[in-house]
């Protein structure tokens, strides 16, 4: 009902998409919507729904095939996130395994380290992780405490990270540390850590209010020994990584919230539809029509906006300051259409066997991680008056 009254969306237009949607949305339906509420127990997925993506090709798909990829565009990723985000499904970290770790290893890893990890990534037999954040420092990465202490042959790394996603079932992890500390050649750098080394340790999953699906927990790391072959890219290079990919993890928080926000509309147009109050249907009132029509008003409009930025990223354009606006917008935009949505559930909006309950808790933490919406303002400010803070910025060194 909904599509009938929103633009056709070119980015998946092609039967490429239209087979794969079809796929994905039957892998939900079939395997994963009647073990949400164990997982919610659990408080993590299981590893066998991880291998399922990989034999259906869901993981790494816009891999190079010689690294065990599909050598799709990121446009199929984007319709995998949004699928998923449709049915309300945040408990398996697929995107952040597939278009967070997958291209910080293709696009900054040695061949080594290319040929180890993306092949095996595919398959869902190994889960990875990133650990940037820790208890004292969020948005700001040039903060981190966590060392890496060159020994030669290998780094020493001691520190911790927290609220990372997938982190109790991770096999591997990209992990931020300070190399050089306290020298003028200070900087951040990144290593590929396994989990199986001896010093990693993971705490326990943490009780979030939404994403009860999802594991997140801290990371500690005590004498824990990394090869030097384990160095993402150079040493100190880090930060400067890290800001480049943080656009294309940024843009993925906003397709979500372009999924979600699609299916809390679908879902309230079916109930309300159905529900009746006065001798009518709920959808019979004007204030519901209203507040829908609204809704997907706001829905078409970011979704135009999305979609020219996923076109942008598959042609190696979108910038940051793009990706900022997508993800603030667009996270914003989810989080005023679910409120709304649920409102008109009236007080079955507020259990947790209504769908919408699940949709509203579970996005309000998309306009914190992958950075603040606070930070994502800055970052179009900077963008608006680069001249200036360049400026300001020289200023302060004289």
């Amino acid at each position: 009902m909904l599509q009938n009254i929103l633009l056709e969306r070119e980015i998946y237009a092609s039967e490429e998409h239209k087979m794969m949607q079809k796929m994905v949305q039957d892998f939900i339906t079939n395997e994963i919507e009647d073990q949400m509420p164990q997982w919610e127990k659990d408080g993590m997925v299981s590893r066998e729904i991880w291998e399922r993506a990989g034999e259906l090709g869901l993981l790494c798909m816009d891999m190079p095939e010689q690294y065990g990829g599909s050598g799709l565009d990121f446009s199929f990723n984007a319709l995998l996130i949004e699928e998923f985000a449709k049915k309300g499904i945040s408990g398996p970290g697929f995107s952040l395994h597939s278009d967070i770790i997958a291209p910080y290893i293709l696009k900054h890893g040695s061949e080594a380290q290319k040929q180890k990890y993306l092949p095996i990534m595919a398959t869902g037999k190994m889960i990875t992780a990133i650990g940037m954040t820790e208890p004292n420092c969020g948005s700001d990465l040039q903060a981190i405490r966590t060392t890496a202490v060159d020994k030669g042959d290998h780094y020493l790394v001691n520190g911790q990270k927290t609220f990372i996603t997938n982190g109790f079932m991770c096999d591997m992890a990209i992990v931020a540390v300070k190399t050089n500390s306290g020298s003028e050649n200070e900087g951040v750098s990144l290593l590929i850590m396994e989990s199986a080394t001896e010093g990693f340790e993971k705490g326990v999953p943490f009780k979030k209010i939404g994403m009860k699906a999802q594991d997140t927990c801290e990371l500690f790391f005590d004498n824990v020994k990394v090869p030097k072959e384990n160095l993402l890219g150079e040493e100190g290079s880090g930060f400067k990584i890290m800001m480049t990919e943080l656009a294309r993890e940024r843009l993925s928080v906003a397709i979500a919230s372009i999924g979600g926000a699609e299916g809390s509309i679908v879902d309230t147009i079916e109930y309300t539809s159905t529900r009746t109050a006065f001798k009518q249907p709920i959808a019979g009132f004007q204030n519901t029509q209203f507040k829908l029509a609204e809704c997907a008003t706001q829905l078409q409009i970011h979704q135009t906006f999305v979609d020219r930025c996923i076109q942008l990223l598959a042609e190696h354009k979108l910038t940051a300051e793009s990706a900022s606006m997508a993800k603030y917008s667009a996270t914003e935009m989810h989080s005023k259409v679910v409120d709304e949505c649920l409102q008109l559930f009236g007080g079955y909006g507020y259990m947790w066997d209504y769908p919408i309950a699940r949709m509203y808790v579970d996005n309000r933490v998309a306009r914190i991680y992958a950075g603040t919406n606070e930070i994502m303002k800055l970052l179009i400010a900077r963008g608006l008056f680069k001249e200036l803070f360049l400026e300001m910025k020289a200023m302060r060194k004289k």
